[in-house]
């Protein structure tokens, strides 16, 4: 049976490292962290370039696989699930911003908003309700029908964070979610973040170089050198 942590937590840490084999050496990105991040908790995660931010974004995220330690989630060791599992706790708890907005330029604002309840298997007529829903909250309702290349910039970056609320995770991980926007629409995005993070209550994890944005957050730590400091 997996190990349950305390409930107040949504993430536990236990010396986490992560190391790549590189083509003469083995390269260690994440040296033993230790964290504890509770739930509707708000973290920016800070570093240089290469620090291993988006490598820890990733692990929290099941998207890949610690070389040591233990991550709980929920007071699931992620360590005892399998890919299928993996996939199934991300669908339903955890919603990713990237960047890059990774919009399917081919289907309209709602369809790709629509998208993770079609692959959680959900109606179509209810996941459209709720990807209306998202969009509304996001501030793009005008916007539904129109193909996502005719989107500004930051409104696609909005369409990508109504994706990602859709099915209301327990976790929105966000890597640079303001880093190809301008400093209007990445204020515009940030205090949109930190309002959902407060009206929704879900746990906002962010790697992040905008320090408007990281002052935002409840609390911030730093990775130097693959080992985290308290911001």
């Amino acid at each position: 049976m997996p190990c349950v942590m305390n409930k107040e937590e949504i993430y536990r840490l236990v010396s986490v490292s992560k190391e790549f084999e590189g083509p003469s050496e083995t390269v260690r990105v994440l040296r033993e962290l230790d964290l504890s991040i509770n739930r509707g908790e708000s973290l920016a995660i800070l570093g240089a370039s290469g620090s291993g931010k988006t490598t820890l974004l990733h692990l929290l995220g099941t998207l890949d696989h610690v070389t040591s330690g233990n991550i709980f989630l929920n007071g699931i060791d992620l360590n005892t699930l399998g890919n299928k599992q993996r996939a199934e706790l991300r669908n339903r708890d955890l919603g990713f911003v990237f960047q890059f907005h990774h919009l399917l330029p081919e289907f309209s604002t709602l369809e790709n908003v629509a998208m993770p309840a079609f692959i959680a298997g959900m109606g179509r007529s209810e996941g459209i309700k709720r990807a209306k829903e998202a969009l509304d909250m996001v501030g793009l309702a005008h916007r539904l029908e129109h193909k996502v290349t005719t989107l500004s910039g930051g409104e696609r970056q909005r369409a990508a964070i109504a994706r990602a609320i859709l099915l209301r995770p327990k976790v929105l991980l966000a890597d640079e979610p303001t880093g190809n926007l301008d400093e209007e629409n990445g204020t515009k995005i940030s205090e949109l973040l930190v309002s959902l993070n407060t009206e929704l209550g879900m746990t906002f994890i962010v790697v992040t170089h905008n320090p408007e944005l990281a002052g935002m957050m409840h609390r911030r730590v730093e990775l130097r050198l693959g080992e985290l400091y308290a911001h």
